[in-house]
């Protein structure tokens, strides 16, 4: 079993920062990917990155490229995410989430564990 729980979330104007973390306890970490996914109201959960235990491999979304960066921490059990150059589309609810089984797919049915959500609000 795996407990995710995200944190850093909050309010910023556009064109700012923000950096996501989440915490992982459980089975050892660096044996799993991790990814982020984001939901904004009445939208459906969509990718956003992810990256790999051991090797530290990345995968973006389109739209997020060159804005976000994924990173982890294999001694302290946390990814983070980096969010630069954010827009108001970026407001959402942040979820980071735990792949098990190495599929590093970038849809929500590659994971098998998920954090509660952090809210990241974007103002114009």
């Amino acid at each position: 079993q795996v407990q995710l729980v995200e944190s850093g979330g909050g309010l910023v104007q556009a064109g700012g920062s923000l950096r996501l973390s989440c915490a992982a306890s459980g089975r050892t970490f660096r044996s799993y990917a991790m990814g982020w996914f984001r939901q904004a109201p009445g939208k459906e959960r969509e990718f956003v990155t992810a990256i790999r235990g051991s090797s530290g491999n990345t995968y973006y979304a389109d739209f997020v490229k060159g804005r976000f960066t994924i990173s982890r921490d294999n001694v302290k059990n946390r990814v983070y995410l980096q969010m630069n150059s954010l827009k108001p589309e970026d407001t959402a609810v942040y979820y980071c989430a735990a792949d098990l089984k190495g599929l590093f797919l970038a849809t929500p049915i590659g994971y098998d564990h998920w954090g509660q959500g952090t809210q990241v609000t974007v103002s114009s």
